[in-house]
């Protein structure tokens, strides 16, 4: 059975129809995978009381892309932050952070730059970025704890003087009353107190002294009549 030109021209026209299509549709879907500046974001945070910048690339290729940001300052770079990192995107998003400690409505210029693949990228994040109007909160300012603990302590201090000097002068008037008690009653003599017990008075030693002299003027007087004797006797 043999094929008339005709239905050949055909055949060859829906060949060449298929062909062109899946062209495109491949050229489509590359051009859709490959790395593009819009895939690119940056935005100004806080990590507790630190700033933050985060650069997001969301290219699903997963191409190389290095990131460089700077402090503008009229329109010229007044710093580099930091050091350039390299990020390579993600359907889901990949993020690389630059430690900076951003001023409220300061501005900064994020380049990136892509050469692999046949891609060449080297261009800015448009529009630059503008950090928040409010800065970081400091860990001073959000613990005002402090002050709410040194308020009482006046207090603690004013109420402890009055309960110290309230005992005071009780303590001095216990101890005046004793004393105005021994200056107004003296203690008797030890000598004095033994005497009044016993009943004695201050005659004892004169009636003694004489005691003694009578015994001694007897016993002189003996001796002096046993001599006279014995004088006599002799003669």
């Amino acid at each position: 059975m043999s094929i008339s030109r005709r239905s050949a021209r055909r055949s060859v026209r829906v060949l060449g129809v298929a062909a062109a299509s899946a062209a495109l549709a491949f050229t489509a879907s590359g051009t859709a995978l490959a790395c593009n500046i819009s895939d690119f974001s940056a935005e100004a945070t806080c990590d507790g009381s630190n700033g933050v910048i985060n650069v997001k690339d969301i290219d699903a290729s997963g191409t190389p892309a290095t990131i460089t940001v700077f402090l503008e300052n009229n329109g010229a770079d007044a710093k580099q932050v930091g050091e350039a990192q390299t990020v390579k995107g993600s359907k889901g998003g990949t993020t690389v952070s630059f430690a900076e400690d951003w001023q409220p409505n300061a501005e900064y210029r994020v380049h990136v730059v892509v050469d692999t693949k046949g891609i060449k990228i080297d261009t800015n994040i448009t529009p630059n970025l503008t950090t928040p109007s409010t800065a970081c909160k400091s860990a001073e300012t959000s613990s005002p704890s402090p002050t709410g603990t040194t308020t009482p302590s006046p207090s603690a201090t004013e109420t402890t003087p009055a309960e110290s000097d309230s005992p005071t002068p009780s303590a001095s008037d216990s101890t005046t009353a004793p004393a105005s008690t021994t200056d107004n009653a003296p203690s008797p003599a030890v000598g004095e107190s033994n005497l009044a017990e016993t009943g004695a008075n201050s005659n004892t030693g004169l009636i003694a002294g004489v005691a003694a002299a009578l015994v001694a003027v007897g016993g002189g007087a003996v001796w002096f009549g046993m001599r006279r004797r014995g004088a006599h006797s002799g003669n």
